[in-house]
């Protein structure tokens, strides 16, 4: 049974790589290309590379579409109905692009054919009732009879509860507490705010203040269609047991609802300041948070608590700041971005045409070296709380984020800096040496890189009962670990001691079946495509048993249509590991393995080559309805509508030209 893609229940079960055959109908010149691998791949990278060049902003920079799920749009929604300041344009458009995206089951799920999801499913129905959808129109009748079968409301997460508890649609004694004091815990302390990864923390502090204030807008009607029992709508939550640690914090947040009753005022309102300097102090310069919509919705909604009103600058910049994360589509829908990312698809644009064979010195490559040149942080931020010596020089992800530079756009900006031939070297040679002094001074205890902080490794707070939105902190992972470490070998800096460590760890973190575990990408097809390259380049031989093991799994996963795939339940399900329909950027990323491992003239690699070439599109480009970008993994899928493309023309351009990239190349 085959894997549901086309936005129906998505309830299958995981399909074996030999059935997974691909519904492609294949164009003549592409069937005959079989009969010429190199020469069709020449042509299809040819046209790759002419459709990702006239991708490019007039500034240097790229960035794709960053599409999520509709819990972005609903909140949206929410936020301008709370503050007032609905338009009808805007709201039939998010209604719009909501209906687009239910199931024909009445449900809506987290990433293409995904299964259905409570709290999105809720959020959707509320937005579109907030938009003026009836509660008897068939597609809501449905979606609130599966709500109810669920469990309703009550089951919902945390942050679904939050959001209907401003409108008094559930109570705020029924929720996880959430004091402000947390500002004043020393950063040695458990639970302490840096304890929380960089975007839990920016969504925590702004939520203090709104767990303290509890407000409540009334709602323009009930919502009793979505509780079990509307005669009794809260209903217990079943409680952990006692010698557990999910026990210890049931009985912390117990605690802390009585602390609420006996908070000494002037404590609370100091606590309350405290964090609305927090806030404010890393508001960026285009008025958000962190360059993420979810902190930046809570951060107005927390300063508009605080007495801003919409018209006082902080709060107009965040406004209009949230305004840039709207794409609007062809068809008059608005889809709401959670963050956007013209660092990471730069700098991943670059390796891709570089690797294809564009030349070190072409006006696209410079002009984009100069843009991610411009973008460099130097000066401090969060991270300094744990390495408050370290001087900066790393990149962040987005347009606006110098309080939250990452180690992963860091380490890839640099690898495509080495693959340009820049006027004047000087300025490159300087950016790269802050660079990797700021990655290797990032290292964590571990010998490994987590993607914001160092040591960002507390089990402390994913326990909380507050937390069930993701995953809270940023431990290492080896996608982030393999990239530094082939950014260092890149730089001949493979030898140097903290380069070894990485590669132990990533050494030892290999699965007994070969892949690594993926963090930032889906899943095991994404981590192994970016370990194997970066050990190979540190000077790990081909023949050695860790690369031996991790092609031989590349190999048992391949699809029968000669790509790969990997679905995002292979994050709860171990059926899933390795399967899924096959993708662009998956088959890419395989290829991108199984080319650093010497296997250019595998069996393997001409099949997932000629996937490539025969799945082209006539303009160039590659399609890809799926999800093969984690949040956090399970709870939070992204579709970077780039991948599709830079790592495709990465993968044929290797193929092409060879592997690895050394700066050699790069001068011939």
């Amino acid at each position: 049974m085959t894997a549901t893609t086309d936005g129906g229940t998505g309830a299958g079960s995981p399909p074996a790589a030999a059935a997974n055959e691909s519904t492609t109908v294949l164009p003549p010149a592409a069937r005959a290309g079989q009969a010429e691998p190199h020469a069709a791949a020449e042509r299809a990278t040819a046209r790759a590379v002419e459709h990702l060049l006239a991708r490019q902003d007039t500034a240097g920079w790229w960035k794709g579409d960053l599409e999520t799920n509709v819990t972005m749009d609903a909140e949206d929604l929410m936020l301008r109905q709370f503050l007032g300041i609905q338009d009808e344009r805007t709201t039939r458009a998010a209604a719009l692009f909501i209906r687009t995206e239910q199931r024909p089951d009445g449900t809506w799920s987290t990433f293409h054919g995904g299964p259905a999801e409570l709290s999105a499913t809720i959020e959707a129905y509320v937005a579109l009732r907030l938009a003026g959808d009836a509660p008897e129109a068939p597609h809501m009748a449905a979606a609130a009879l599966w709500i109810r079968e669920q469990g309703g409301i009550a089951a919902a997460r945390v942050f679904t509860r939050i959001w209907l508890a401003l409108f008094g649609w559930w109570k705020w004694d029924d929720l996880p507490e959430l004091p402000p004091e947390i500002m004043y815990l020393p950063k040695w302390f458990p639970l302490n705010i840096y304890d929380f990864g960089c975007w839990a923390r920016q969504t925590i502090v702004p939520l203090t203040v709104v767990s303290a204030e509890r407000p409540v807008r009334p709602a323009p009607f009930p919502l009793d269609e979505l509780h079990t029992d509307p005669r009794r709508p809260n209903p217990p939550r079943p409680a952990a047991p006692a010698a557990s640690w999910d026990g210890l914090f049931q009985r912390l947040d117990k605690a802390l609802h009585v602390y609420r009753r006996f908070a000494l005022a002037p404590l609370r309102r100091t606590a309350l300041r405290a964090a609305e300097r927090w806030i404010i102090e890393r508001q960026e310069n285009d008025g958000c948070w962190g360059g993420i919509q979810p902190p930046a919705v809570y951060s107005v909604i927390a300063l508009h608590l605080l007495g801003y009103d919409l018209r006082h600058p902080v709060l107009r910049a965040g406004l209009e700041s949230l305004d840039r994360f709207a794409v609007w589509r062809e068809d008059g829908a608005r889809m709401i971005e959670a963050c956007q990312s013209p660092v990471w698809d730069t700098c991943l644009a670059v390796i891709a045409l570089a690797d294809a064979g564009v030349a070190a010195d072409h006006p696209a490559l410079v002009k984009a070296a100069d843009w991610m040149l411009d973008e460099q942080i130097t000066r401090p931020g969060d991270w300094t709380v744990r390495r408050p010596d370290l001087p900066p020089g790393g990149w962040a992800f987005e347009f606006h984020n110098d309080n939250y530079p990452d180690i992963d756009d860091t380490a890839e900006v640099v690898l495509a800096l080495e693959r340009v031939r820049h006027p004047d070297p000087g300025r490159v040679e300087t950016a790269v040496r802050r660079a990797t002094r700021w990655n290797l001074g990032m290292q964590s205890r571990n010998g490994a890189w987590g993607a914001f902080d160092a040591d960002n490794t507390s089990p402390f707070p994913n326990r909380l009962p507050f937390c069930d939105f993701g995953e809270v902190i940023d431990p290492p992972s080896a996608d982030v670990t393999a990239h530094v470490v082939e950014m260092l070998a890149v730089l001949g800096r493979q030898h140097d001691p903290r380069t070894r460590r990485g590669i132990d760890w990533l050494l030892a973190e290999q699965e007994p079946s070969g892949a690594w575990f993926g963090r930032w990408g889906t899943n095991y097809v994404y981590g192994t495509g970016s370990v194997l390259p970066a050990l190979v380049a540190a000077g790990l031989p081909v023949s050695h048993p860790a690369v031996r093991r991790a092609v031989a799994w590349l190999e048992s996963v391949q699809n029968a249509d000669g790509g790969w795939g990997e679905d995002q339940r292979s994050y709860r399900d171990p059926e899933w590991i390795g399967r899924g329909a096959t993708t662009p950027s998956q088959t890419a990323w395989a290829l991108m393995a199984l080319l650093a491992a010497g296997e250019r003239e595998s069996k393997a690699v001409e099949r997932g080559v000629a996937w490539l070439v025969e799945n082209q599109r006539p303009d160039g480009s590659w399609d890809e309805p799926h999800f093969t970008g984690t949040g956090f993994p399970w709870d939070f899928s992204i579709n970077y509508h780039l991948y599709r493309q830079v790592f495709p023309v990465t993968a044929l351009g290797r193929y092409l030209h060879g592997e690895p990239f050394t700066p050699d190349r790069r001068e011939g």
